[in-house]
């Protein structure tokens, strides 16, 4: 084996970003736009879809491969998103102290989600009531499921190891 490159190595191979960085972000630029759109949190594969249409890319190209422009276009559009989409596609709308609506992406989301949380459980709303003792929020069957305490069966071995104890004890005395 030698050090040196081989002949045939392909001019495409040497162009390709390896990772995109969006925001806090790094994404695979050996995937293609959508399937690498999707690893960030806040954006699935619909809104991939519709970045890469607005960015007037082809969703199936190596995202690596495109140009930087093309790169600049994505990376606006991602952090622009809630101005270019209706209102019922962002993930945070109306929020609580600015009333605007914003669409989240990268650790931003789970910030706000936690936020959110702590303001719900702060008031002492429903919502916040069924977070801070642990239960199911949107109205989900709790009588079967969400259990937390383990098992709920009879632990039959438990039961024969305290009776042979106890039997131990009385031989004993």
């Amino acid at each position: 084996m030698s050090a040196e490159e081989p002949e045939n190595a392909d001019e495409e191979d040497e162009d390709i970003r390896y990772f995109v960085r969006i925001g806090q972000t790094d994404l695979d630029g050996t995937k293609s736009v959508e399937r690498s759109l999707t690893e960030m949190k806040g954006i699935g594969r619909r809104t991939a879809r519709i970045i890469a249409d607005k960015a007037e890319v082809d969703r199936r190209a190596t995202f690596g491969a495109l140009d930087e422009d093309d790169i600049d276009d994505i990376v606006s559009l991602v952090e622009g998103y809630a101005d270019e989409v209706p209102e019922w596609l962002s993930n945070h709308r109306n929020d609580f102290f600015a009333g605007e609506t914003t669409h989240e992406v990268g650790n931003d989301l789970e910030l706000t989600r936690r936020q959110d949380i702590n303001r719900m459980k702060m008031i002492n709303s429903y919502k916040g009531v069924r977070h801070k003792r642990g239960q199911k929020v949107r109205g989900q069957r709790t009588k079967s499921t969400g259990r937390t305490e383990g098992t709920i069966g009879v632990n039959v071995e438990a039961i024969k190891e305290e009776q042979a104890e106890e039997a131990a004890a009385e031989d004993d005395e």
